[in-house]
């Protein structure tokens, strides 16, 4: 079966924005935006919220070829870029991305903040439920449940006239 794709507009994007701002029943010391899906969401957020520590995680999992030689679920994220232990100790922090899918990526960035004595919170615009690796775990804040590959306008194939080059 073919998975279904959603392409999003800004419009829609601003409402997922005003779903989520409700949710907030706390203010956070700062945010991290996991790069790169989360940057755009994050800044959205970021500005609404006026949350000025704005942090940046980048998280890489080995490649399908690399994973052939172990389980593919087992393989240990390599962080890339990751905020220093001194930002998070003792704060409240956002962890903000676009998609929960398999919740590998930002369940990696929650469990660092944690190690480093921060209080994480995740946040995503979409999270889809069938494809979560952990259970019952889910984000702490969402705007919506998919189980469509989601197309965000700004990951939109355009040429300089506006006119969209790739069709999902």
């Amino acid at each position: 079966m073919q998975q279904r794709n959603e392409m999003l507009t800004w419009d829609e994007v601003d409402q997922l924005v005003d779903h989520l701002l409700p949710q907030f029943d706390m203010t956070f010391a700062g945010m991290i935006m996991v790069s790169r899906g989360g940057i755009i969401p994050g800044g959205l957020l970021a500005e609404a919220m006026d949350i000025q520590k704005l942090l940046i995680a980048s998280v890489d999992f080995p490649s399908e070829l690399e994973e052939m030689q172990r389980p593919r679920l087992l393989a240990w994220p390599n962080f890339l870029m990751f905020p220093e232990d001194e930002l998070l100790e003792g704060e409240r922090i956002l962890i903000v991305d676009d998609v929960w899918g398999s919740g590998r990526t930002i369940t990696s960035v929650k469990n660092r903040v944690s190690a480093a004595g921060g209080f994480p919170y995740t946040c995503v615009f979409h999270f889809n439920p069938y494809r979560n690796l952990f259970g019952t775990n889910r984000p702490d804040y969402f705007a919506a449940i998919t189980d469509a590959f989601i197309v965000y306008p700004w990951e939109v194939d355009r040429d300089i006239q506006g006119n969209i080059l790739r069709d999902y």
